[in-house]
């Protein structure tokens, strides 16, 4: 059995193979949207089940896929998730929005494997992570933006990059804030599927 990252995220591969999780990389083709009504952790754990269904349905059975969706929110109830930013100005509108408040950071984990029957099986969870970002002027922002870092990131910010210098606190997991709860992942694959952790 092989686990199947449907992802390509240099960051959730890398948080994976740090944490010496072995994986084959097959990225999910699916539409990401937020449904209207929908608070931020169901968002995030129903794309993380399309995500891994949509690549189940590709693969061959006995093994297993993991996929996840993270999000950058203000308001935890119903507030709309950030994403990742479509360009330049849409990234600057996401980092003023940001700074000098808290924000949190969500992700949703999809594990499915299949059985000896060829029955696939799926557990889905979610982390949420509390971040505060400092005031940061409008010369950083621009900086940053022009940097070109905050481009394929959620909320517009690396918390690993130079965005750490303006993350004053985080309440949770801050492998979270990169992209990958790992301690969760963790868990899911040592009680689902314990024979792909060596």
């Amino acid at each position: 059995m092989n686990l199947i990252l449907a992802s390509a995220s240099p960051r959730r591969q890398e948080l994976l193979r740090n944490a010496g999780v072995a994986f084959v990389e097959k990225p999910a083709k699916i539409l990401e949207q937020h449904q209207p009504g929908e608070s931020p952790e169901v968002c995030v754990r129903r794309l993380a089940r399309e995500k891994a269904q949509a690549v189940a349905r590709e693969t061959t059975a006995m093994n297993a896929v993991l996929a996840a969706d993270t999000e950058v929110v203000l308001d935890l109830e119903m507030g709309i998730p950030l994403g990742k930013p479509c360009d330049a100005q849409d990234a600057l509108r996401m980092l003023r929005l940001l700074r000098g408040r808290r924000h949190y950071v969500v992700t949703g984990v999809c594990l499915m494997w299949c059985d000896g029957n060829l029955h696939w099986t799926s557990v889905d969870a979610a982390e949420t992570t509390l971040v505060r970002m400092d005031e940061i002027s409008d010369e950083e922002v621009r900086a940053y933006v022009a940097g070109g870092e905050p481009m394929d990131k959620a909320g517009a910010y690396a918390i690993q990059g130079i965005a750490s210098r303006w993350v004053s606190h985080i309440e949770g997991c801050y492998f979270n804030v990169v992209g990958l709860p790992v301690p969760l992942v963790y868990r899911m694959l040592k009680k689902h599927v314990p024979q792909l952790l060596s």
